[in-house]
């Protein structure tokens, strides 16, 4: 698999490179932002590692671009850690963001998560997680076994949580994914569905393992 990394820190890039090869990745680095658009139309990357405070061009203006044309998943890796910058980002395109300094396991994780985000479309498109089953194709639940009513928007909700595991699902994604509109506002309507769906399928919804929040900015379900 194809990694871009762009990155204006030749240290952290380094120690990524030897890393991430170390666990199969082909690695591809670029210092700044004009450099990573440049690389990325050239490679062709299958994930996109990405700093915001880059010389010419940042960041964002990064995801602009590259959104323009890819829809290979980004994570944005950086040392600002406020949620402004973390909704900006998301906003922008991004599909997920780590704060530096972070642990290398972490972010091998979310890079598996985004390698298998794209859930395949056949008959036999399932999702499991914990005791629970969730067919895509058939529109159905099961918890041990047992089939679980959701309502249409739980369903909905539920859905596109499954068809992007691993990876931070933002609350205006959300919100369009359900009612159709980015200008809907949120009066708490995801929080209830979230609460209804966890008391449907976690074994402790008051300390869930698998459907869980991301202050500030959305939801993730964690296989």
């Amino acid at each position: 698999m194809k990694l871009l990394i762009a990155d204006d820190d030749p240290q952290l890039v380094r120690a990524l490179r030897i890393t991430l090869a170390a666990h199969g990745y082909d690695v591809v680095a670029a210092p700044d932002g004009a450099a990573a658009i440049t690389a990325a139309a050239q490679t062709h990357p299958d994930i996109i590692l990405l700093d915001l405070g880059m010389p010419r061009l940042d960041g964002i203006e990064v995801i602009h671009a590259l959104r323009g044309w890819t829809n290979a998943p980004i994570i944005v890796v950086s040392g600002r850690t406020g949620s402004a910058d973390k909704v900006e980002a998301l906003d922008a395109g991004a599909d997920d963001y780590v704060t530096k300094p972070f642990q290398i396991d972490e972010l091998l994780a979310r890079l598996r998560a985004l390698s298998r985000r794209s859930v395949p479309t056949g008959g036999e498109a399932t999702v499991s997680f914990g005791d629970v089953v969730v067919d895509l194709s058939a529109k159905a639940v099961t918890r041990d076994g047992e089939r679980v009513h959701l309502t249409p928007t739980e369903w909905r909700m539920l859905e596109h949580l499954s068809r992007h595991p691993g990876v931070l699902v933002t609350r205006q994604e959300l919100l369009k994914e359900i009612w159709g509109s980015e200008q809907v506002s949120d009066s708490g309507y995801l929080r209830l569905y979230m609460s209804q769906l966890r008391r449907k399928l976690e074994r402790e919804p008051g300390s869930p393992a698998h459907l869980l929040t991301e202050s500030g900015m959305g939801y993730r379900l964690v296989l």
